[in-house]
C-alpha cells in the first residue's frame, strides 16, 4: 500500500470498512454512509479507486464485489507516521520530540515494543 492522504469520502468509506468484520458490497457501504446522499456509482468509483491505491482488497460474490481493508487502521496510521518522519531533515530530533510529547502510558507501550524487537 502506498500511503497518501485519504480524501474525506475515502476516509469515511475506510472507517466503515475498518469497523466491519466481514467484507461489504458497494451497496452495503452506501447504506452505511448515513450522512450523505451518494449515488451508488459514486460509492463504486471510490471503492475502485481505493482498491487501485492498495487500501482495499476485493473478491467476487456473484455479480457484486465484496471489499475489505488490505491493512488494519493501525498499519495505515503507522505508515502515515513513517512518511511524516521521512519528511524531517533530522529523524533523530523528530523522534526525540515525539517521545517527549507522548503520555507516560504511551511511552511505556513504546518501551515494551522496542524491548520486544530487541529480544527477537
Amino acid at each position: 500500500m502506498v500511503v497518501k492522504g485519504l480524501g474525506e469520502l475515502e476516509r469515511s468509506i475506510m472507517d466503515i470498512l475498518w469497523a466491519e468484520t466481514n467484507p461489504l458490497t458497494a451497496r452495503e457501504v452506501g447504506r452505511l454512509i448515513a450522512d450523505r446522499d451518494l449515488a451508488p456509482t459514486t460509492v463504486m468509483t471510490v471503492l475502485d479507486r481505493l482498491t487501485r491505491k492498495g487500501f482495499l482488497k476485493r473478491t467476487r460474490d456473484g455479480r457484486a464485489w465484496r471489499y475489505e481493508p488490505a491493512e488494519s487502521r493501525d498499519a495505515y496510521i503507522a505508515e502515515l507516521m513513517l512518511e511524516a518522519l521521512d519528511l524531517t531533515g533530522d529523524r533523530s530530533a523528530a523522534l526525540t520530540r515525539f517521545a517527549q510529547a507522548v503520555s507516560g502510558t504511551e511511552a511505556e507501550i513504546l518501551r515494551r515494543a522496542l524491548t520486544e524487537l530487541e529480544d527477537e
